[in-house]
């Protein structure tokens, strides 16, 4: 009898220990009760029980999975109640929880087909789980997948009722973050459902190139850039004038030089190059002291020094006669002084000099070679074309989103680009400033051909050195320098211009170099300036 009570009492205890096994499994997670309904328009309602839950539970709810290479498909939640969804977080707020999902189903092959993830993302373990899923039809087929999203493992157990109108799903231990998909299919037409796809971005589909988007980016190029050719020739385009008008230049009249059409040495460099900058400015200063407004004076220096002049101001110089951009020149290089070093024009001098280029703009204006200033042209037309690379930009990335016609914002880029560097060329000579330009290339010619006619020897100096601020703005410095050191106005040696002074122990043999080496500083000078530093 002892053996036999002390068999009973193992047996005993070994049976309460195995079904005390399933309690303690159950205390480890919740039982999650799942109750879904599909109406005829093709919305699943979904009812949710769940006990067990030691602490808040939330949920993360499956709302896009990947449906083709090219295409996501979404689920969207409303209609929660029992709970608040955020985003696509779902809170439960008390022991059940229902809302509504469209887009779970579709049509595969000649089955509609209803796929939903009945359980997934909870905060906690699933000890269990059931799920009854209730259609508009008959069930064609039906299967379960449990554990990760892409799982291809059976649920526990999938079954349907004897009127096959009903389907059961169960499985057990589902940890945080796994999933229980439930697919049921149904006659096709059972419901309106559809799925919910969109459009997944990728550089390869947003920038398609194919017969539509090739041909549509080239038409809309063709467009784009022919109607800026034709802005071009109809608003950019040089008044042109026959070559005739170069015709030959004498600029020597009685003796005196005469250049074409009156035009001074700053003048030309803005109608050349329809650019007031820093060779004009240097230009000018040296035909100021050729026609006797300043005095330049070499500085002397030891071997190492830097080379320095000082501007020396002419007090019978008739400065009521100078254009007002060589007025504002002549103010801002002295400013009240009677003389200053080269290497001290800084201060006042540099903020004169937007004067000085406003001056030039503004008499090119008013001599009619322009119908407008030339620097509001091109930054009026680079403005527009940096804003068309804007908009541009932003049609590029929004086709490119939304749309497989990036292709077509880059057009708006491309014709931006154009249109800001072709600003550059906008600004347009009228027909006496063509004319000008065209007198203006027949004496460079002439002052370059070495046919410089009969010229009085007393008058050399004087037409010649009237010549070199012509050859600053011609970049021939270096050869009208020795022109002019190779002359004489008495028929003797000179150490010293007129308007040029050496140190002791230099002459005209040094001119040239001299010469070159003041126009490069000069030059230097004024760019370092923030008026001129860009130009």
């Amino acid at each position: 009898m002892t053996g036999f009570r002390l068999t009973m009492a193992t047996l005993a205890a070994t049976a309460l220990t195995l079904t005390a096994a399933p309690a303690v499994a159950a205390e480890a997670g919740i039982t999650d009760e799942v109750t879904m309904t599909l109406g005829k328009d093709g919305t699943l309602h979904v009812v949710e029980k769940i006990s067990g839950a030691s602490g808040q539970l939330k949920r993360t709810l499956i709302t896009r999975t990947r449906y083709d290479d090219g295409n996501d498909r979404l689920y969207r939640i409303s209609n929660v109640k029992g709970g608040t969804l955020a985003g696509d977080v779902l809170t439960v707020t008390g022991q059940s929880v229902e809302y509504d999902v469209k887009g779970a189903v579709t049509t595969s092959g000649g089955v509609e087909e209803l796929r939903w993830f009945a359980v997934s993302g909870w905060n906690t373990e699933v000890a269990k789980a059931t799920v009854k899923v209730n259609g508009p039809g008959q069930v064609q087929n039906l299967s379960c997948f449990a554990g990760e999203l892409t799982s291809a493992i059976g649920c526990t157990s999938a079954s349907m009722d004897h009127s096959a109108t009903q389907a059961d799903f169960e499985q057990e231990n589902i940890a945080q973050g796994q999933a229980l998909t439930v697919v049921v299919g149904y006659p096709k037409g059972s419901s309106s459902g559809t799925p919910i796809l969109e459009k997944r971005f990728s550089l390869a589909a947003a920038f398609t190139l194919n017969t539509v988007t090739g041909g549509a980016l080239a038409g809309l190029l063709l467009l784009l850039l022919g109607g800026l050719g034709l802005l071009y020739w109809t608003r950019g385009r040089d008044a042109r004038v026959a070559g005739h008008e170069s015709g030959s230049v004498d600029p020597v009249q009685n003796g005196h030089f005469s250049p074409p059409d009156g035009v001074r040495p700053g003048q030309i460099g803005t109608l050349v190059d329809e650019q007031a900058d820093v060779v004009d400015v240097t230009a000018t200063i040296v035909d100021l002291a050729v026609r006797g407004y300043l005095r330049i004076d070499e500085q002397p220096r030891q071997t190492y020094d830097a080379p320095d002049w000082l501007l020396v101001r002419l007090p019978s110089a008739p400065v009521n006669a100078l254009l007002p951009y060589e007025l504002a020149l002549y103010q801002a290089i002295f400013d009240g002084r009677d003389a200053v070093l080269l290497s001290q024009l800084s201060g006042s001098f540099a903020s004169h000099l937007g004067k000085v280029r406003d001056a030039l703009y503004a008499d090119v204006v008013k001599q009619g070679w322009f119908a407008r200033r030339p620097d509001t042209e091109r930054t009026r037309w680079t403005t527009i074309g940096v804003i068309l690379i804007g908009v541009g930009l932003v049609a590029t990335v929004a086709l490119a989103w939304f749309t497989t016609y990036g292709l077509l914002g880059l057009a708006l880029v491309i014709a931006g680009g154009a249109l800001a560097v072709g600003g550059q060329y906008m600004p347009a000579k009228t027909a006496k400033g063509s004319a000008a330009l065209a007198h203006t290339m027949g004496f460079r010619d002439y002052l370059f051909s070495g046919e410089l006619g009969e010229v009085p020897e007393q008058h050399r100096v004087e037409l010649f050195s009237r010549y070199l601020p012509y050859a600053v703005i011609f970049d021939g410095v270096e050869h009208w320098s020795r022109v002019v050191a190779s002359v004489t106005g008495n028929g003797h040696q000179s150490d010293n211009l007129y308007w040029y002074h050496g140190p002791a122990e230099w002459d005209l043999s040094k001119f040239a170099g001299s010469m070159r080496t003041f126009t490069t500083t000069t030059s230097g000078a004024i760019s370092a300036t923030r008026q001129f530093r860009t130009l």
